[in-house]
């Protein structure tokens, strides 16, 4: 595992550092599914304040290197939100907790998401390294890797059941923004995916429709037999 350096007597701040590495993403999936991801844990997690989702931003692990900036990454057991301006990065001085997942979307070039990216997150010590493959026929959608004595091992299924975070996470086909496609989605323990809150939001509209038509239905049989359903309490 990496050592970064907490003894450091005059350490950077997240306002000191770039949040990022200003590489640009080369598709718009890279941006999207973590984004996804975030949004539907935000809806699962919603009582909890201890987790924080990061897309796209800069883990900083030793103050004199530039930061790791995965697609997206989960850490638990930290502030959710530290204040109303939120995270700048993620720096581990600060934080003192290694994220416990990290996300890569594979992109069009090849950016080492197979090779040095997972053997660098296995010697930083993430315990899980996902990579989610939408576009190379020749290689998986879905990767899971799970740290065992320093090595990665690859965990099989989809969903892959992810024991420490309490959750599942797998790949299936539904729409988000209106796009039909194959997304990542967070499962239960016995792999039921979790509803995204458009769905949600579908399924409580559809609910109040069904309890008005109901209703409806019911006044029309009241007048039938001569009641007026308005003098009913």
């Amino acid at each position: 595992m990496l050592e970064y350096k907490p003894l450091f007597n005059c350490l950077p701040s997240a306002e000191d550092l770039p949040d990022s590495d200003d590489t640009p993403v080369d598709n718009e999936l890279q941006d999207l599914i973590p984004g996804f991801l975030k949004t539907i844990l935000a809806w699962i997690w919603a009582s909890r304040m201890d987790w924080f989702f990061g897309v796209d931003m800069g883990v900083y692990y030793d103050p004199d290197l530039p930061p790791v900036v995965p697609d997206g990454f989960l850490s638990l057991g930290v502030r959710r939100i530290i204040n109303e301006n939120l995270r700048l990065s993620y720096l581990l001085w600060e934080e003192k907790v290694l994220p416990i997942m990290v996300l890569e979307v594979v992109s069009k070039k090849r950016r080492g998401e197979y090779t040095k990216k997972k053997d660098f997150y296995a010697k930083l010590g993430i315990l899980y390294y996902v990579i989610y493959n939408p576009i190379r026929p020749n290689k998986p959608p879905l990767d899971v890797y799970r740290l065992v004595n320093g090595e990665y091992v690859k965990q099989k299924g989809n969903p892959v059941w992810l024991e420490e975070i309490g959750l599942g996470i797998g790949y299936e086909r539904g729409t988000h923004l209106g796009i039909t496609r194959d997304w990542l989605y967070w499962y239960d323990q016995q792999g039921v995916r979790y509803l995204t809150p458009e769905e949600q939001a579908t399924t409580a509209e559809q609910r109040a429709t069904t309890a008005e038509q109901r209703a409806k239905r019911l006044a029309e049989e009241l007048r039938s037999l001569g009641i007026d359903p308005d003098t009913l309490n």
